[in-house]
């Protein structure tokens, strides 16, 4: 499954309009599932998870995909970043319909569950701090947490060793669990 995805993004890069369609239907299970789990654990919202796959797949694949989205892996990862960024956009609109009605996420590391759910909003912020400070460690977030990307995936994607990927998912959980603390 996962390489005829690959398969398929190379076909719909190389200019194989027909390969859109199946590379849709080949991936619209995974992508619910990421959706749904992106929705999960949020206030009541109004987002559906088709509409962010369909947001995804305008953003991703459109005519031809992202040209960093080239296999499985890195479409998944990008379509996860995309996904949480339209989840931000929409709790930033409703909030402001609202005045600050703070939607929650929940994270699932263990260090993190100690928290109270931070704020999506809040979470969002972090990430771009982290993004700041360490480029690489929110690429493994992105990925790990975001995108459901295993540790060997992250590592080749990377084009790093896997201790280090661990080293990079270590010091970014330390990072995010420190500044949801503050």
């Amino acid at each position: 499954m996962a390489s005829d995805i690959t398969l398929l993004l190379h076909e719909l890069s190389a200019g194989n309009t027909a390969a859109r369609d199946r590379l849709y239907t080949a991936l619209y299970p995974e992508l619910k599932r990421l959706a749904r789990s992106h929705l999960a654990g949020h206030a009541p919202m109004t987002l559906e998870p088709a509409a962010l796959i369909h947001e995804v797949w305008l953003k991703s694949a459109g005519p031809t995909p992202k040209e960093a989205a080239l296999h499985r892996a890195q479409f998944f990862a990008h379509a996860s970043k995309v996904m949480r960024s339209v989840i931000v956009d929409h709790l930033r609109e409703r909030n402001a319909d609202k005045r600050g009605a703070g939607a929650q996420v929940t994270l699932s590391t263990t260090a993190l569950e100690q928290l109270a759910p931070p704020d999506v909003l809040q979470l969002n912020d972090v990430m771009q701090l982290l993004e700041r400070a360490d480029g690489r460690a929110h690429q493994v977030v992105e990925m790990r947490f975001f995108g459901g990307l295993e540790l060997e995936e992250i590592a080749e994607l990377l084009d790093v060793s896997v201790p280090t990927i661990k080293r990079d998912w270590r010091k970014a959980r330390a990072f995010l669990f420190e500044a949801l603390q503050a």
